[in-house]
């Protein structure tokens, strides 16, 4: 006989037994749902972390600091000028500029940590805000996209970010807030006080100072710098809502600023000079690496490493992401195997049944001229047709469960306002799925296969 009669008589047989067959199929089915619904939950919800991981805590990016721990020439800090003049750990301008010529690196810039100030308007409106130093030119480099105004050169000129310009109070409105709140819990207190946090201003080309205490007096004296001008300011991230902006104030200035501003409100003594008076120009206490890819990060990293510089990034994140994903996969795939071996368990004894009620069949094929092979061919053919409905039949299901999955899930939003996770399936995941039926029905069908091919053909015509 040829495939296609084998073929055509396995179909017939399918047909005919349609309660057998419905039942086979339902649990091929079930177990082939089970296999892609897991997969595609593991896959999904690895790439909704990845996405999650890599916007709050920029997974492409390298964080380098000065390496205090390599000596100077000629020994420790006690060694004079001379020592700390040629101290290899230094974060400098030169090094930066190495940095930024590295392959794969598309934005490299020092982040010079100024510190935190408090931020006076002309209408005597106040905030605190984290002051940083940097190449205003690269910001965009950094996922950030300007709401108004752009970087400049102008000295004096500021970019607020998005939760710089929330929560801008008048003094005297924040002082009685904070008596109120300094004592018993009050609600409608504490709405006001949230409510005014995430007030927006239009900080736009508006003048602004720095106020700071003036560590070398004993009065409390403040120190107040001269007057800046908003340039810019950034747009609120994507993916990020307000909630977490309001904690999140940045004022970015240039090198040159950041070091007028040290000069004004005396801060020479922690960021201008090192601890022999040497200047500091031009050293800088953290940059930030953009690389063009996540799995360049280790190759940068140990080049930039080889400058004697610290650096830190996040890929401890990805790699615990990775093995709790690998599990979960590992495990949602043996509850999918373990249905089928439920499943084939019923093929094997419905496969069974139909040999013994087969039998006159059997035998007058075997009298027609039909090989134990053929036969044997016929029952695992039968076997792989059920396990491929079963497969296709379990694509349907695994569609209907992703789609109610979704609908559950969508409802709840995303983590800390970003996106929120949908379920895909992936099209690499549907071959997997009907090859673990399909494979389970061959193997399920080779013991009623054999048994049919065993049978003699006098005695089966004979009892029927």
């Amino acid at each position: 006989m040829r495939i296609s009669d084998i073929t055509r008589l396995a179909w017939d047989q399918i047909k005919r037994r349609k309660v057998v067959t419905g039942l086979c199929m339902a649990g091929l089915s079930i177990g082939c749902a089970a296999i892609i619904v897991a997969l595609s939950i593991g896959d999904s919800a690895q790439s909704y972390a990845d996405r999650e991981v890599n916007r709050n805590f920029k997974m492409d990016e390298i964080t380098v600091r000065p390496n205090e721990g390599i000596p100077g020439q000629g020994g420790g800090s006690g060694a004079g000028n001379s020592a700390n003049k040629f101290d290899p750990g230094r974060l400098t301008r030169q090094k930066v500029e190495i940095i930024q010529k590295l392959n794969h690196v598309t934005a490299a810039a020092p982040f010079q940590e100024v510190g935190y100030f408090q931020m006076l308007t002309v209408d005597n409106k106040i905030s605190d805000a984290q002051i940083i130093g940097t190449d205003l030119s690269l910001l965009t480099k950094y996922g950030n996209e300007f709401k108004q105004g752009g970087p400049s050169d102008t000295l004096g000129g500021v970019i607020l970010n998005y939760g710089a310009t929330l929560g801008l109070i008048d003094s005297e409105t924040q002082k009685n807030l904070y008596e109120k709140m300094n004592g018993t819990y009050d609600p409608k207190v504490m709405e006001q006080y949230d409510s005014l946090s995430r007030l927006p201003s239009d900080m736009y080309q508006q003048q602004i100072q720095l106020q700071a205490p003036d560590m070398a007096s004993q009065t409390g004296k403040m120190l107040t710098s001269s007057q800046m001008r908003v340039i810019g300011t950034l747009a609120l991230p994507s993916g990020m809502d307000e909630n977490m902006a309001m904690y999140d104030k940045k004022i970015y200035v240039s090198l040159e600023t950041a070091e007028q501003l040290s000069e004004e409100l005396k801060l020479n003594a922690n960021n201008g000079t090192d601890s022999s008076g040497n200047s500091k120009t031009g050293v800088f206490n953290s940059a930030i690496v953009k690389v063009d890819s996540v799995d360049n990060i280790a190759q940068v990293e140990k080049l930039v490493q080889k400058l004697t510089l610290q650096t830190s990034t996040n890929l401890f994140q990805k790699e615990q992401l990775a093995e709790t994903f690998s599990m979960f996969k590992k495990v949602a795939l043996g509850i999918g195997v373990f249905i089928l071996i439920i499943a084939s368990i019923s093929i094997i004894v419905a496969m069974t049944m139909s040999t013994h009620q087969r039998r006159r069949q059997i035998g007058i094929m075997k009298v027609l001229g039909a090989n134990m092979g053929q036969i044997r061919n016929m029952f695992i053919t039968e076997a792989a047709l059920l396990g491929l409905l079963g497969g296709l039949l379990g694509i349907g299901f695994s569609y209907l469960i992703v789609s109610g999955i979704n609908k559950l899930v969508g409802t709840g939003g995303g983590f800390g306002g970003g996106e929120a996770l949908v379920i895909y399936i992936p099209l690499s995941t549907l071959p997997v799925g009907i090859a673990f039926a399909v494979m389970t029905g061959i193997i399920s069908g080779i013991y009623p296969a054999i048994s049919a091919s065993r049978t003699n053909a006098l005695t089966a015509i004979k009892r029927d």
